[in-house]
């Protein structure tokens, strides 16, 4: 695995002025960029890519949407340089309408874990009030958290920070708990 996937800490960012396609920066701790990701636009289904470069040449990761419309739609990620799939994120449709919910999947499709919004009563201020409120996340493997995803206060960029620090034994590839947080970014995004 690409050793840029291997910090603990990581600053997801979505770039303000973007012509074509969400654009998405990834930071290490120190909020020095090392991973790029892309949304092509004009796409039926959601195509999202992660890269090592800025100049968007050494594609890594691939996170494409199984259908073109679906509620609860379901995102398979796979290793570019390998071709072999590391799992999937399900948005889960009716719960999500009263706060963000995911599932992980493993590449068999076993659920493993979650990612969360935080409380139901900030999610629901936040979607019929008012967006000012920033977004917590926790991420769980068997009812334990191993990663918080925080979203800044910041009305005009989005902005999550990552951290995997409660992830002793590695139980969560870094690749997919960063595929879930440029689609909380992406996709969640899009419904404010």
């Amino acid at each position: 695995m690409n050793p840029k996937f291997n910090h603990h800490k990581f600053v997801v960012r979505k770039q303000i002025l973007s012509l074509v396609g969400a654009k998405i920066d990834i930071f290490d701790m120190n909020e020095k960029p090392i991973l790029f990701s892309k949304m092509k636009a004009f796409k039926l289904k959601e195509d999202i890519r992660i890269y090592g470069d800025e100049t968007m040449q050494e594609c890594l990761i691939s996170i494409q949407a199984r259908s073109v419309i679906d509620f609860s739609a379901t995102f398979d990620v796979v290793d570019v340089e390998t071709g072999s799939k590391i799992g999937s994120l399900r948005r889960k449709g009716v719960k999500s309408i009263f706060k963000d919910e995911w599932a992980i999947l493993n590449s068999s499709e076993s659920e493993i874990g979650l990612v969360k919004e935080d409380k139901v009563l900030l999610a629901l201020l936040r979607r019929f009030l008012t967006n000012l409120i920033p977004q917590h996340y926790n991420v769980e493997m068997n009812g334990i958290t191993v990663a918080e995803f925080k979203q800044n206060f910041n009305p005009f960029v989005q902005k999550l920070k990552l951290d995997f620090s409660a992830d002793h034994n590695d139980k969560l590839d870094r690749r997919l708990g960063l595929a879930a947080a440029v689609l909380l970014i992406a996709v969640e995004g899009k419904q404010g």
